[in-house]
């Protein structure tokens, strides 16, 4: 790959935010380097293509070790100037009737996985002195998270993560800019059993081509943090106002399988 271009690296982006991700790298002239836990990386990488950009497809599971390691070997052949951490993985119904295995799932991937390769990068990019990095956290983190909580929980933990490590890079030319979409028309619902919720079904949930340029093009400025959608800037407001038991019922109301003990 031209080394006079720089380098995109986006997790999660077969489809959805991450992929919307990198059609706005692929469109400012960077290289990609693309992976995903599913097959469908391919495909994307082909309409990526098409962009001019110059591709490099990973199908790796970033809950593992394995994955991540993966990923850092392919990392290595050349300085990465943009690491978009978007992989992630939801879990709906409620907590106790959840498979432990899948909850294990969403915290390797959500926090553990991504908490490594953030790391990693990072020191690399110090030792550099440049880079840029993107984590997608989300909305979901300011709030208790019925019927959704594993997820929630990850996700404040992926907020709190990108504030903390911003503030201790200071003036450092390195930066970390946190993603936070609400509810995006993507995969995620289908994937995390949540069909058949008032979320899962609503029309209102957001464009992930505007969420991806909104996050872009906070990263490339080396901003804090971006809510894309004014509905998410509310909704932030209130978790700052709103008592947690409050949140916690309003959470409910969006996340509860239809025809489920209301309680």
């Amino acid at each position: 790959m031209p080394s006079d271009r720089k380098l995109a690296v986006i997790t999660g982006a077969s489809t959805g935010i991450g992929y919307e991700l990198a059609v706005c790298a692929a469109e400012d002239g960077c290289d990609l380097l693309v992976t995903a836990h599913e097959p469908e990386i391919e495909a994307a990488a082909d309409r990526l293509c098409q962009t001019g950009a110059t591709v490099t497809t990973l199908q790796a599971d970033l809950a593992t070790e394995a994955g991540v390691d993966a990923l850092w070997s392919a990392m290595q052949a050349r300085p990465v100037d943009y690491l978009m951490a978007n992989a992630g993985r939801g879990l709906g119904h409620a907590f106790l009737d959840q498979d432990p295995d899948r909850i294990d799932e969403v915290i390797a991937l959500n926090v553990t996985g991504t908490t490594d390769l953030v790391h990693r990068t990072l020191r690399a990019m110090r030792a550099r002195g440049e880079g840029r990095i993107l984590i997608t956290g989300s909305i979901a983190g300011d709030m208790p998270g019925s019927y959704q909580a594993v997820y929630n929980a990850t996700k404040a933990y992926l907020d709190t993560l990108s504030w903390g490590i911003r503030n201790e890079l200071g003036d450092s030319a390195v930066t970390v800019t946190c993603l936070m979409p609400g509810p995006t028309e993507t995969e995620f619902f289908h994937r995390a059993d949540m069909d058949d919720t008032k979320v899962g079904q609503s029309d209102s949930k957001s464009d992930p081509g505007m969420v991806a340029r909104k996050g872009y093009a906070a990263m490339v400025k080396g901003a804090s943090g971006v809510a894309p959608a004014t509905m998410t800037k509310v909704q932030s407001a209130l978790a700052g106002i709103v008592p947690d038991r409050v949140l916690a019922r309003m959470h409910r109301q969006m996340a509860q399988p239809k025809g489920t003990d209301n309680g």
